[in-house]
């Protein structure tokens, strides 16, 4: 399931986010019912000639040249719209049309090909297409495409036969490329972008503009995400694969300061398969006032000073903590590489988490207990099938999430090959789920906290209500480390004195120490969406976790800032109080 967002992430750190998607192209000022991709029989007839043609041609003129052993044509056919606005107005309305193809060229064998090593996106080029069925336009763009592909290739077989007489030997010396089935499945087109254009700036304007009966808050941003989009894939193996893809997000961000120089910000984010499905205007309402209030409390907050102890992760949160802590160094690629840390490579059929927890992913799933999942997908961006993996089982490690890369201990995939247009498949998460036999309720959970605290000496445990995001470092040329960042947090104190706002920290550690240090869970499993950016690009995921009480968990204070709050007061609010909001000032 390619997407069309932008973004870039070093190989070996990877981020996740709150789900946003970056929407360019043209402006619009008005979109109600834009046309949907259509089956495009052309476009996906014209892709599979065009492939065996070249597949056909290259390499048979002249014998120092090689043929391919593999080529595939990945086009991503979307049609996206997003509106945005800040304090009662509109401030962009954007629509883009896009189709975009991946060409994809293979030189040597599987064992050994023009993607070894750091040649991995030597087998890439990436190019726009018509937007239009005209066969012959589609066709004269993957020729060039194809031909600029097998030279790069050229290039990169070539270095990598260099490389191999210069290096020393590997820690693992896996194939290239896994040999797989090829798959046949043409679903229906995702179905017409409908957007009721009109009513949707009117509920943005009036959600907007909540936050200016709060003067605290400097900067707000609502906006609508909604997009559709068939993916086509076909490869000189056989397969022919065609999937839908269609999301609608409302995305909620608001900032302040504090009078020491701390930017605060919440967000929150709403996702549904079509724009009419996302929640009512009162659901919306009452979340953007709870979080405008929310930012004037974090205002006031103290500062909270370097922490150790115990600590219980909401369930939001912990789905954060397992996709960065765990999810990164379960991705099958992070097990080869002379760069990669390698966290849990030899630790196939150990345990690393306590024996009350499991984890699979599983990107079949469309929705969690009524929530939709952003990493559900159906087929893969290698065109493999989608399928359940179970990770971890009581507590030991039993596989890895797996491309069509091979490792040492896995040699075919499992269905999770992703990539945003314009790079390489690898491993990565789709639905990352965690599963406990030892959950307890929120009320026993609270007071096993403070039992803890008060084992070891602490007046106080934490409480990770919120989070906004976190990373994870994976290569062996840094600390094996990973952070993730809080946005509303407690302290729990022992005494019985109610719980405490505090401001100024995230969550830092270490991957084995941290996942050996949970000791319980509560009994409801809560969802996580974000946008995960790592070497293969930006792509929708999703976490699913229960809240878990840890023994132990290390903070440190968060950047500071310098500049003050602004010395202007705000213009004066002059919209009419809300039921439950508050009058202007």
């Amino acid at each position: 399931m390619k997407r069309q967002s932008v973004a870039v992430a070093g190989v070996g750190i990877a981020g996740l986010a709150v789900a946003t998607l970056a929407f360019t192209g043209r402006t619009a000022s008005a979109a109600t019912n834009s046309p949907a991709p259509a089956p495009a029989a052309a476009l996906i007839d014209t892709m599979d000639s065009e492939l065996h043609r070249a597949m056909n041609s290259l390499g048979s003129a002249d014998p120092q040249q090689p043929k391919p052993y593999f080529l595939s044509y990945a086009v991503s056919d979307s049609d996206s719209l997003g509106i945005s606005a800040a304090f009662g107005a509109i401030t962009g309305t954007r629509e883009s049309r896009r189709r975009t193809a991946d060409v994809q060229v293979r030189l040597g064998t599987p064992a050994e090909d023009n993607t070894h090593g750091d040649h991995r996106n030597s087998a890439l080029t990436t190019i726009p297409l018509p937007l239009t069925d005209d066969r012959e336009a589609i066709a004269h763009s993957l020729w060039f495409a194809t031909n600029r592909g097998y030279a790069k290739a050229l290039d990169g077989y070539l270095k990598v036969k260099t490389d191999q007489q210069v290096r020393a030997k590997e820690e693992d010396a896996s194939a290239d490329f896994s040999t797989e089935k090829a798959a046949t499945a043409i679903l229906p087109p995702s179905p017409a972008l409908v957007v009721d254009t009109a009513a949707w700036q009117a509920r943005l304007r009036e959600l907007s503009a909540l936050f200016k009966q709060y003067p605290d808050v400097l900067m707000n941003n609502v906006e609508l995400q909604a997009s559709t989009e068939t993916d086509y894939f076909v490869s000189s193996e056989g397969a022919k694969v065609a999937t839908p893809n269609h999301v609608a997000r409302l995305v909620i961000v608001a900032r302040t300061r504090a009078a020491d120089g701390m930017d605060l910000f919440r967000a929150e984010t709403f996702e549904a398969d079509e724009a009419s499905h996302l929640p009512d205007q009162k659901t919306l309402t009452n979340k953007t006032i709870a979080m405008a209030k929310n930012l004037e409390a974090l205002r006031e907050a103290p500062v909270t000073e370097p922490f150790n102890g115990p600590a219980i992760l909401s369930g939001r949160a912990s789905a954060v903590f397992f996709h960065e802590v765990l999810g990164h160094r379960l991705e099958g690629q992070r097990q080869r590489g002379d760069e990669e840390g390698q966290t849990f490579t030899k630790l196939l059929g150990k345990p690393i988490l306590p024996a009350f927890l499991s984890v699979a992913d599983d990107p079949t799933l469309e929705n969690f207990n009524g929530i939709p999942l952003s990493g559900h997908y159906s087929y893969d961006d290698e065109g493999q099938q989608a399928r359940r993996v179970d990770l971890i089982k009581d507590g030991v490690l039993d596989t890895f999430l797996m491309s069509r890369q091979p490792i040492a201990s896995f040699s075919t995939s499992n269905g999770h090959g992703r990539a945003e247009v314009g790079h390489m498949p690898t491993g990565r998460q789709g639905n990352l789920i965690v599963t406990s036999s030892k959950t307890v309720s929120d009320a026993e959970l609270r007071e096993m906290l403070k039992a803890e605290a008060k084992k070891q000496g602490k007046a106080y445990g934490l409480y990770f209500e919120d989070i906004s995001s976190g990373f994870a470092v994976t290569t062996r040329r840094s600390p094996q480390a990973f952070q993730v960042i809080p946005l509303v947090v407690y302290r729990v104190y022992v005494d019985g004195r109610p719980d405490e706002l505090v401001r100024g920290v995230s969550i830092v550690g270490t991957p084995q120490a941290a996942l050996n240090r949970i000791l319980a869970t509560n009994d409801k499993q809560d969802v996580f969406n974000g946008i995960c950016g790592a070497e293969s690009g930006s792509i929708p995921v999703s976490a699913v976790a229960p809240a878990m009480l840890v023994s132990e968990i290390e903070t440190q204070r968060q950047a500071q800032g310098t500049a003050r709050p602004p010395i202007l007061p705000p213009p004066p609010a002059t919209d009419a109080p809300t039921a439950s909001g508050k009058a202007g000032q």
